[in-house]
């Protein structure tokens, strides 16, 4: 027991560079693999660290908060947005224990096959790409309409913009994962300052610091109340339902964090960058998350008839609503502008990770093997093609009927992303019986957390329930909708179809805890691993702290 300690400490004491990506190619050894078939590692500590923040400021804080506030009130959304928030922060620090140890190409899809089978690897790796590529062309619409804030006299056909944005997507992400890396920091920059900016503001109006200088407090908190009664339904019953309904809309907002762990294959010195991108999650959380709904609902009353996304323009987010009501003028336009560049974000690591997913299939042997082939500098170029070809897909906003129905499988993203956490959470639960039945110390990794395994079997349970009551309104009394049911409950019962198709092709039962893989790799890894230098000045100090 000792040497196995003794040996896995060996293996993690240089925790602060990682597998390289040659790690599917040599994991997997699938015949016929190009040698050429890997990735290069790109991405610099602060690409990744503003990759983790991007992935969880977007649209759905800016402008989602919307419903949520309407549907749930001020304590509802906060109550919501935390404990949604307390899932992300438990998937995580799962997925980040196990990334930093082997940060390998595929990410968690990857590690899905290596701790449990090749079937749940399959069913992720499907179910995370269609997430990611049926929502790429949605944030392309995304931005033709946000263009249409400054157009609505002279109107332009969003064609136009949709082709713009399309191409400015495809062109960042041919560049490879440095450039992907350096457009995403820029944007990812900017909604960071978007965000405390107006959290800031938000904290200035409530107190009065407005032109008007009208102090609220905590005024719309009684009346018209802390929380919302979901569908006119009276009493607690009411309450509770409106809390829930923030809980779904919420975890929409969430979705994205763990696109750290596809860019892990692509990641310099992931076993020092990862785990500090990863232990800063509950700070962006608690600061960007929790303390933006927190100040939304001292601003806005949910009653408020501006609260509607129907127009999918600035001025329906609660912070414009705010900054209206409070007499100042051309903010609007600014924070349009900063949702802009938001919606190019996120189109932008919509196909990154979409590509990256698929290269990883490919890789375990669960897509065309073609999709693995790269160039000389490490780019999955096919992959990258064929991902950007249902990009023209967002065309179908053009249409207004088309662009419904296509709305329809982009709300699927939601109940998808969660599948995905309940599958990372399922993963890291077998990873952690595995550690503990070969004796492994945890706390020699280069990141554990004292919350495991609760926090995973929290996350996993949770993740399960709000997908089945995603779609609860349909079922109440007068509110039957078709295509609400369909959109919920189609990705959730794709999920097992995938899962059962799978396990009966593959015939693989679950890798016992006793026989699991924790050292292929790892030679590599250690290989590949470096000390940075220190800091020369308070200046670089500061840097390396901050990122």
């Amino acid at each position: 027991m000792s040497e196995v300690n003794n040996e896995e400490k060996k293996q993690t004491k240089e925790f602060t560079r990682a597998a390289s990506d040659t790690e599917s190619a040599r994991d997997v050894q699938s015949p016929g693999l190009p040698e050429d078939g890997q990735l290069v590692r790109q991405l610099k500590n602060r690409h990744i660290a503003m990759i983790s923040i991007g992935g969880v400021i977007g649209t759905g804080l800016f402008l989602g908060t919307a419903n949520s506030l309407r549907n749930g009130g001020p304590v509802g959304l906060l109550l919501g947005y935390t404990v949604v928030g307390s899932i992300c922060y438990s998937v995580m620090i799962s997925l980040g224990e196990m990334v930093a140890y082997l940060p390998i190409a595929g990410g968690h899809i990857k590690l899905a096959e290596r701790f449990v089978n090749p079937a749940l690897s399959f069913t992720m790796g499907w179910n995370y790409w269609y997430n990611w590529t049926i929502v790429l062309p949605a944030e392309l619409s995304a931005s033709a309409v946000l263009i249409g804030f400054w157009t609505r006299d002279n109107p332009i056909s969003p064609a136009a913009w949709v082709t713009i944005t399309m191409v400015i997507t495809i062109v960042i992400n041919l560049l490879g994962a440095g450039a992907y890396g350096e457009a995403e920091f820029i944007f990812a920059s900017i909604k960071v300052i978007t965000i405390t900016g107006l959290i800031i503001l938000g904290i200035v109006l409530d107190l009065g610091g407005g032109p008007s200088h009208d102090r609220l407090g905590f005024r719309y908190w009684k009346h018209p109340g802390p929380f919302a009664q979901f569908d006119g339904i009276s009493g607690s019953k009411g309450r509770f339902l409106a809390w829930w309904s923030v809980m779904s809309q919420a975890a929409f907002s969430f979705i994205g964090t763990e696109i750290v762990a596809i860019a892990a294959g692509e990641a310099k010195n992931p076993r020092r960058n990862l785990p500090r991108a990863i232990k800063r999650v509950y700070i962006r959380i608690l600061l960007f998350y929790i303390g933006g709904t927190a100040i939304i609902g001292l601003l806005v009353p949910y009653t408020d008839p501006r609260l509607n996304l129907s127009d999918g323009t600035a001025s329906s987010s609660p912070f414009v609503i705010a900054i209206q009501n409070a007499g100042i003028k051309a903010l609007p336009s600014i924070i349009n502008a900063c949702l802009l560049t938001s919606a190019w974000s996120a189109a932008s690591s919509d196909l990154y990770t979409s590509s990256r997913a698929l290269y990883g299939l490919s890789v375990a042997g669960n897509a065309p093997r073609i999709f693995s082939r790269t160039s000389k500098t490490g780019l999955p170029y096919v992959s990258v093609m064929f991902c950007a070809l249902f990009a023209t897909l967002g065309y179908m906003g053009v249409n207004s009927g088309a662009g419904k129905v296509f709305g329809w499988f982009s709300n699927m993203t939601s109940v998808a992303g969660l599948m995905t956490w309940f599958g990372i959470s399922l993963t890291y639960i077998r990873f952690y019986a595995g550690m503990k039945a070969q004796g492994y110390d945890r706390t020699s990794l280069p990141f554990a957390s004292k919350l495991q395994p609760y926090a995973a079997w929290y996350a996993m349970v949770f993740c399960l329930l709000i997908c089945i009551f995603s779609g609860w309104s349909v079922f109440l009394k007068g509110r039957w909708a078709s295509d609400t049911f369909v959109t919920n409950y189609f990705p959730l019962a794709l999920f097992p179809i995938l899962y059962l198709g799978s396990n009966f092709y593959y015939k693989q039962p679950a890798v016992k805890p006793e026989e699991m893989d924790f050292v292929t790799n790892i030679a590599e890894i250690e290989a590949d691993t470096y000390d940075e230098p220190p800091p020369r000045n308070k200046f670089e100090a500061f840097w390396q702290w901050l990122m």
